[in-house]
C-alpha cells in the first residue's frame, strides 16, 4: 500500500512538470451517439486500476485485454486534449464496474450492442450494457478515454451509445492472394477497435481454394496455392474464437456457381470452361468466359455438382457457427456455361440460362436453410440483366441480397422488392478501386501527352475511394422510412487482385474507420449537417492511435496539418 502511494505521488509530480496543453477535445472513434463532458477534467488512472465484470467466456477475455491496454498503451495525442487537470483534488480512478443484464445473448445479427458509461470525478466508473457485446463496445470507448504517461483518464464523463446499423463489416478476399492467419486476426482486432462487428470472409474463388474441408480434402489439396497457403479446421477455430472474443462475427462465403474454377483441380467434370483463356481472341466482350482472368462455373446439370457442393456446405456450416451463410451467385457469365456441351444441349432444347441458375438455386438453397442458416447472395441473383431468378425462388424471410452495383439505385430496387440488403456499393465501398488494371500486355497505358491515364486510370471501378467519399455516403439515400428498415448495414470490400499481406492494413485503414463511424453514429451533426470537416482532425488522431496499436494504417495528411489545425482546409474557417 505504501509503495502504491509513492507511485501515485511520483506520477502527480510528473504531471505537474508536464501539464496537458490546450488543444482539441478528447477523441473517441467512432463518435458516440451521446457524449457529455461538461467540465473537461482528467485524473490519474491508479496503478492498481481494475475492471470488475461478470463471468462470461468472451467478455472475460475482453476485460483482460482492455485492462492490459489501458495500463500499457500510454497514448500521446498529436494534439493534447483541453483538460483541466487537478490531480491534487481528484482521486485516481481505481475501478471500472461492468453490469450486464443478459449474459446469454449470442453474437448474431440484431444483438443489442448498446451501453452506457459513467466516469465520475470520484468513486468507481460504471459500464452498463444489456449484453456482453455491448459491454465490449463500452470497453473500447473507455480505453480511448485513457491517455498519456503516466496514464490519465477523463472524468465527469457520461456516454450513452448504440449503433445505427446492426451489420457493420469488412469483406476480405483470400482466394486471389493468400493472407496468413495472423493478418486476419490483426484485421479482426482492428475492426473491433472501430466497433465493426462482421468479418465477411470471401474464402474461395476461381483462383484458389484455400479452405481445408474434412469431407472434400482434395479441393484444397489440389485447388490451393500450396500446403502453406491453406486454412485448416484449427485455423478456422482460431479465427472464429478470436472473432467472438472481439465481438466480431465471421461470415463464410463459398461463392457459387460462378467463380469456381479452382474446384476443377479436384473435380474437372463438374466445372464448365475451367482453365480456359478468359477472353477468347477476336470475340466480343459479351462472349467472354469471365470478367477477369480465372474462369470456371459449376455445372448445374451434373448431379455430382450437388454431391460435392452439399459436402462443402455441410462442412462450412459445421466450422462456422454464424447463422448467415453467404452463397455468392454473382457474375454468372453466359459464355462460360455455353462452352459446356451438356449445357449447349439444354439450351438448344429450349432451356435458358436463367432456368439453369434457377435449377442451381433450387438444388442448394433448401439444403442451406435445412442447416438453420439465412442465405446471403450477391444482388446479381435477382438483378442481373441476363441471368437471374424470379422472386418466387428466393424466400424473403430467409434471403438477404448484398448490393455492389449502381450505388443507391440497386439498393432501392432490392428493398422495394421486399428483401433485406447489405450495402457494399463499388462506387463508395470498394477499397481495391483506383490502382489500375492488373492485366498484362495492356495497351491502354501506352499513351503520351495530356489526358494519358485519365478517368478511372484503367480500374473498372476507379477512381480510388477516399475516406471522405466513404464517410459521406448515406446507405439509405433515396429510401422511404419503411424501405430503410430493410437495410441491415454495410460492408467495405477488399478484393485481392492487387492486395496481399504487405498492403493489407493500408488498404483497409483508416478508410474503413470512416464507414465504421457513419454506420455507428452517422455522418451528420445534431443540426443535420454533414460533419466530415470536423471528422478530419479526429480521424487523424485515431489513425495515429491505431498505428501505435500495431495497425499500419495509411496517413491522411502531412503531420504539419495536424499540428496546424485548419491550415489544410480548402476554405479558411471564419473566426467565431
Amino acid at each position: 500500500m505504501e509503495s502504491m502511494l509513492v507511485i501515485i505521488r511520483l506520477a502527480l509530480c510528473l504531471l505537474a512538470l508536464f501539464p496537458i496543453s490546450s488543444g482539441s477535445g478528447i477523441n473517441v472513434w467512432p463518435k458516440p451517439r451521446t457524449f457529455s463532458w461538461p467540465n473537461p477534467q482528467a485524473t490519474l488512472l491508479s496503478p492498481a486500476f481494475t475492471i470488475a465484470a461478470p463471468n462470461h467466456t468472451f467478455l472475460s477475455s475482453a476485460v483482460e485485454r482492455y485492462l492490459h491496454l489501458v495500463h500499457t498503451e500510454h497514448h500521446l495525442p498529436l494534439v493534447n486534449p483541453s483538460v483541466n487537470l487537478t490531480p491534487s483534488k481528484l482521486p485516481p480512478l481505481r475501478t471500472l464496474s461492468i453490469v450486464v443484464s443478459d449474459l446469454k445473448a449470442p453474437l448474431q445479427h440484431g444483438v443489442d450492442e448498446s451501453y452506457s458509461l459513467s466516469i465520475p470525478t470520484s468513486g468507481p466508473a460504471k459500464l452498463t450494457a444489456n449484453t456482453a457485446w455491448g459491454a465490449m463496445r463500452g470497453l473500447e470507448t473507455f480505453s480511448q478515454l485513457v491517455w498519456s504517461d503516466p496514464s490519465v483518464v477523463a472524468v465527469g464523463v457520461y456516454v450513452w451509445d448504440a449503433p445505427l446499423f446492426g451489420h457493420r463489416g469488412v469483406m476480405l478476399d483470400t482466394s486471389r492472394n493468400y493472407y496468413p492467419v495472423k493478418d486476419i486476426l490483426r484485421t479482426i482486432g482492428a475492426m473491433s477497435a472501430n466497433k465493426l462487428n462482421v468479418f465477411h470472409w470471401h474464402i474461395t474463388d476461381s483462383h484458389s481454394f484455400p479452405l481445408v474441408l474434412p469431407s472434400e480434402p482434395d479441393l484444397a489439396a489440389k485447388g490451393s496455392y500450396g500446403p502453406d497457403m491453406q486454412y485448416s479446421p484449427n485455423d478456422i477455430k482460431t479465427i472464429v474464437q478470436f472473432g467472438l472474443e472481439h465481438g466480431v462475427r465471421v461470415i463464410p462465403e463459398i461463392d457459387s456457381p460462378g467463380h469456381t474454377g479452382s474446384w476443377a483441380e479436384a473435380y474437372p467434370e463438374i466445372v464448365a470452361c475451367a482453365n480456359m483463356f478468359w477472353w477468347p481472341a477476336g470475340s466480343e466482350w459479351a462472349d467472354r468466359l469471365a470478367s477477369e482472368p480465372g474462369t470456371g462455373h459449376l455445372n448445374p446439370l451434373n448431379p455430382k455438382t450437388y454431391q460435392v457442393l452439399k459436402n462443402v456446405i455441410h462442412d462450412v456450416a459445421s466450422l462456422f457457427p454464424e447463422p448467415f451463410f453467404h452463397s455468392g451467385a454473382d457474375e454468372i457469365i453466359p459464355g462460360c456455361w455455353k462452352a459446356d456441351p451438356a449445357i449447349q444441349s439444354f439450351l438448344s432444347n429450349g432451356g435458358t440460362l436463367s432456368q439453369l441458375l434457377e435449377i442451381f438455386v433450387n438444388s442448394t438453397l433448401p439444403y442451406i436453410l435445412s442447416l438453420n442458416r439465412t442465405v446471403v447472395y450477391w444482388e446479381d441473383v435477382l438483378l442481373d440483366e441476363n441471368i437471374k431468378v424470379p422472386t418466387t425462388v428466393l424466400p424473403k424471410e430467409h434471403t438477404i441480397l448484398q448490393t455492389w452495383n449502381n450505388g443507391p439505385n440497386n439498393t432501392k430496387r432490392i428493398v422495394s422488392s421486399g428483401y433485406k440488403t447489405i450495402v457494399s456499393s463499388s462506387d463508395f465501398y470498394y477499397l481495391d478501386c483506383g490502382h489500375g488494371s492488373f492485366l498484362g500486355n495492356d495497351s491502354q497505358y501506352d499513351q503520351e501527352g495530356a489526358g494519358a491515364n485519365s478517368g478511372n486510370g484503367g480500374s473498372w471501378c476507379g477512381p480510388f475511394k477516399t475516406w471522405q467519399t466513404i464517410y459521406n455516403y448515406d446507405i439509405t439515400y433515396g429510401l422511404s422510412k419503411e424501405e430503410a428498415k430493410l437495410v441491415l448495414g454495410g460492408e467495405v470490400a477488399l478484393w485481392s487482385e492487387q492486395a496481399d499481406p504487405t498492403v493489407l492494413d493500408a488498404r483497409i485503414w483508416p478508410r474503413t474507420s470512416a464507414m465504421a463511424e457513419t454506420l455507428w453514429s452517422g455522418n451528420r451533426d445534431k443540426m443535420g449537417m454533414k460533419r466530415y470537416a470536423g471528422a478530419t482532425d479526429r480521424l487523424n488522431e485515431w489513425r495515429y492511435r491505431m498505428v501505435r496499436r500495431g495497425v499500419e494504417a495509411e496517413p491522411l495528411q502531412p503531420l504539419w496539418c495536424v499540428r496546424n489545425p485548419g491550415m489544410c482546409n480548402t476554405v479558411q474557417a471564419s473566426a467565431s
